[in-house]
C-alpha cells in the first residue's frame, strides 16, 4: 500500500512538472532546493499581511485536526506556531531569521517533517507588479532526505500557494483578518 501511495504522489509530482508548475532545481539524497512563484492581486505589504499573522484561513496542514491558533509571528526570532487548545500545548513549525514587511520572510525548522532529521530554510521574497505583486517561494531542505521526498514538498506547496492562498486572496477573505 505504501508503495502505491508514494507512485500516486510520484506521479502528481510528475504531471505538475509537465504543466511547468513544479519548480525543483536540485534533489540529492542529502538535500534538494525548489522554487515557485504565485501571483496575487494584493500590494507586496498586503501579501506579506496575509501570509504572517493568522494563517489559517489558508493554511490547512497541522498535526491538530482543529488547532486553537496556526499563525506566524513576524519577527527576527519568532515562531510558525500551531497551538493545539487552551492549556498551550502545540507545536513551533519553524522559526522566523528575517522578517522585512512586503520585502522578505524566511524563516527556518522542519515544518510538516517534525521528528524528522530534515530542515528547511523557506523564502517568501514580494515583487510589486502593475496590478499586484509576485511572491517567490525558495526551499532549500537538508537531511535525511528520503526519494520522492522533493517532490511531494514542491507538491504541498503549489498546493498552498496555488490551490490555497491565490483563492483565498481572490475572494477577499483575507479582508476579514485585517479589520
Amino acid at each position: 500500500m505504501k508503495s502505491f501511495v508514494a507512485f500516486v504522489v510520484f506521479a502528481a509530482a510528475l504531471a505538475l512538472c509537465q504543466s511547468g508548475e513544479a519548480a525543483v532545481v536540485r534533489s540529492t539524497d542529502t538535500g534538494f532546493s525548489l522554487e515557485q512563484q504565485v501571483e496575487l492581486a494584493v500590494d507586496p505589504g498586503t501579501a506579506y499581511d496575509v501570509m504572517t499573522g493568522d494563517i489559517s484561513g489558508w493554511w490547512d496542514h497541522s498535526f491538530s485536526e482543529s488547532p486553537k491558533e496556526l499563525y506566524i509571528e513576524a519577527k527576527p526570532g519568532g515562531g510558525f506556531y500551531e497551538i493545539f487548545d487552551d492549556s498551550g500545548d502545540g507545536a513551533l513549525h519553524a522559526t522566523v531569521i528575517l522578517a522585512e514587511r512586503g520585502k522578505t520572510l524566511r524563516f527556518t525548522g522542519p515544518l510538516g517533517l517534525s521528528g524528522t532529521a530534515v530542515d528547511m530554510v523557506v523564502t517568501y521574497a514580494y515583487e510589486p507588479r502593475l496590478e499586484g505583486c509576485v511572491v517567490k517561494l525558495t526551499v532549500d531542505a537538508s537531511g535525511n532526505v528520503k526519494e520522492g521526498l522533493a517532490e511531494m514538498v514542491d507538491h504541498v506547496w503549489t498546493h498552498f500557494l496555488v490551490e490555497r492562498l491565490k483563492p483565498y486572496v481572490e475572494s477577499g477573505k483575507y479582508l476579514e483578518k485585517m479589520e
